[in-house]
């Protein structure tokens, strides 16, 4: 029989301890909620990993309302628009002219940071760099049980368990029957950091005939930079002159333009899926972000799709346990799901807009431009893009 050096009672177990599970554990708080962030990753693999950096508007709001931090307007980017750059000529979608919103560039690695600091300041219970996580009775009497970095052993009981551990979930596993959506792309995304100045003041979405590119940012010396590759790319055969070389030709057009280089820090390939799970509760177990569902990185949906999951939990967790509500748990699946279908048609569409599709005819090829020459000419279309990318109001 298991010895636990510790036993801890708390309402609510949040198995991730990345932007979800805090944020998630971050409104508990603010309602009066307890609850125990464990995450088998440590606090600086987590600072360190580099991932998405664009924020809806209703994503930063969630960071201002709760009181996390406003250092996401202090040291973010206002992104009003996007380029989409096809033909050799880029076509400005003005976000703020359309629907009156913004986007902000702000890495997730300081989302991440500020809402540890805020749970830090709150008290919080988080637990890093634990191992052999695994959940029990999650039906009944859930409880969850880990070792730490000394291998001792450590148990949970909660009333509610809420899978937060991405797309390597050992949560999702333990629903019941659950219907599973994918799709594989026949593509990836060869991805870059590059020190360099800035080429452009907010993104590109790049169609050419050679392949999608995307021109990001990160910081006023260091960008973010994709290119569309095989998913069998090996990053170790790319040297720095034929990375540029790549990207400058699909970027390539009679304006003129040109990036600006500089060293290569990193490169990576990130190969492409969408999944969906449902539902995203079983018994007192619930799911969010990555653990229920993945979609490409062209519309930027990922983080924002997980916090829209959390602003959805954390009311139904509230009414569930401070007002006794015993059908709240019930909305979360249609709540959250309806979110997520959109997002992932959003995505989908971007991804197969913008980029080249292998054994694609000419017919396929003319289609696509005409798709594109008829949304930046569309006021309709423009508008359409504008919404879904800076994100759709919750209500």
């Amino acid at each position: 029989m298991t010895s636990y050096v510790s036993s801890t009672r708390t309402r609510v177990a949040i198995v991730g301890g990345g932007p979800a599970g805090l944020a998630l554990s971050r409104l508990l708080s603010v309602a009066g909620v307890d609850s125990v962030v464990i995450d088998n990753r440590t606090h600086h693999e987590i600072e360190t990993t580099h991932r998405a950096g664009i924020l809806e508007r209703d994503s930063v709001r969630l960071l201002l309302d709760a009181g996390v931090s406003d250092r996401v307007l202090r040291d973010g980017h206002e992104h009003q628009g996007i380029d989409l750059r096809f033909g050799g000529v880029s076509h400005r979608i003005d976000f703020q002219k359309l629907v009156g919103a913004s986007c902000w560039l702000y890495p997730q690695t300081d989302v991440f940071l500020d809402l540890h600091a805020a749970r830090i300041r709150d008290g919080g219970d988080l637990r890093y760099g634990i191992s052999d996580a695994a959940v029990t009775d999650h039906r009944e009497a859930p409880r969850v049980t880990y070792s730490d970095a000394n291998g001792a052993h450590h148990e949970i009981t909660a009333e509610l368990v809420v899978g937060a551990d991405g797309s390597r979930s050992i949560c999702r596993d333990l629903v019941d029957n659950p219907q599973r959506y994918f799709r594989e792309y026949p593509f990836a995304w060869f991805g870059i950091l590059a020190e360099a100045p800035p080429s452009a003041p907010e993104l590109i979405y790049t169609r050419s005939p050679h392949g999608f590119a995307l021109i990001s940012q990160r910081t006023p010396t260091v960008q973010r930079m994709y290119f569309q590759c095989a998913p069998t790319e090996n990053p170790a055969d790319w040297s720095d002159d034929r990375i540029w070389a790549e990207l400058q030709r699909r970027l390539a057009g009679s304006d003129g333009f040109a990036l600006k280089e500089g060293p290569i820090i990193q490169k990576s390939v990130l190969p492409f899926r969408s999944f969906v799970q449902s539902p995203m509760r079983d018994g007192n177990l619930l799911l969010a972000g990555d653990a229920a569902h993945t979609v490409p990185p062209t519309g930027a949906k990922g983080l924002n799709l997980a916090l829209a999951d959390v602003r959805v939990l954390a009311d139904v967790i509230e009414r569930a346990l401070l007002k006794n509500d015993d059908d709240a748990l019930d909305s979360y699946t249609t709540r959250a799901l309806e979110r997520v279908w959109k997002a992932q048609h959003f995505s989908y569409w971007m991804t197969t807009m913008l980029h080249r599709i292998p054994d694609t005819t000419d017919f396929d090829e003319l289609r696509q431009l005409g798709e594109l020459t008829t949304l930046v000419s569309s006021e309709a279309g423009s508008t359409y893009l504008a919404e879904g990318y800076t994100g759709w109001p919750h209500h």
